[in-house]
């Protein structure tokens, strides 16, 4: 014997119909993340954080520098430093720098690019110094976090907490 199809009529919208036009009413609403005033349009980055993007391309091509000098003084670590290094290659690309895109040097990078007579002699002390390159570039990122607009705030966290990583890998981690 069947059953019965029930007494109660279906009343408003099924399910079906709510995900179908659930995300055409959002992008109707206006859900975008546009800028704070309304009728500014965002027509691409602003000044200043083109000055940070370019500012924290600088910092990391610095770094990459102090790695070439440290790979160059002690070959030895030449493989435990690759990596690193290549990671601030692409954190450099990241930010808009990178091979062939230099960015003219500034006073907050004159400090972060030593030449390779800079390099302590011993191994330990040459991963001591890039690891305290790195320390202080990942807090000066940090610190910059509330001066820059969402998307530039998410990747400084991301390339600086990286930058703790490769603290750790060149103190504790590989010691």
């Amino acid at each position: 014997m069947p059953f019965p199809s029930s007494p109660r009529a279906r009343s408003g919208p099924r399910r079906r119909t709510l995900l179908a036009v659930g995300p055409a009413a959002l992008a109707l609403a206006g859900c975008t993340a546009g800028g704070d005033a309304p009728g500014a349009p965002e027509d691409g980055p602003s000044a200043a954080e083109r000055r940070a993007r370019a500012r924290a391309a600088r910092d990391s091509e610095g770094l990459v520098e102090r790695y070439d000098a440290v790979i160059t003084a002690h070959p030895g670590l030449a493989e435990r430093l690759r990596p690193l290094r290549e990671e601030s290659v692409r954190h450099a690309r990241a930010f808009g720098g990178g091979p062939g895109r230099k960015a003219s040097p500034s006073p907050s990078s004159s400090s972060a690019s030593p030449s390779a007579a800079a390099v302590p002699g011993s191994d330990k002390d040459a991963l001591a110094a890039l690891a305290a390159a790195e320390r202080e570039l990942a807090d000066r990122r940090t610190k910059a976090l509330l001066d820059v607009p969402g998307e530039l705030a998410r990747l400084l966290a991301s390339v600086a907490a990286a930058g703790a990583a490769h603290v750790y890998l060149l103190t504790e981690g590989g010691a």
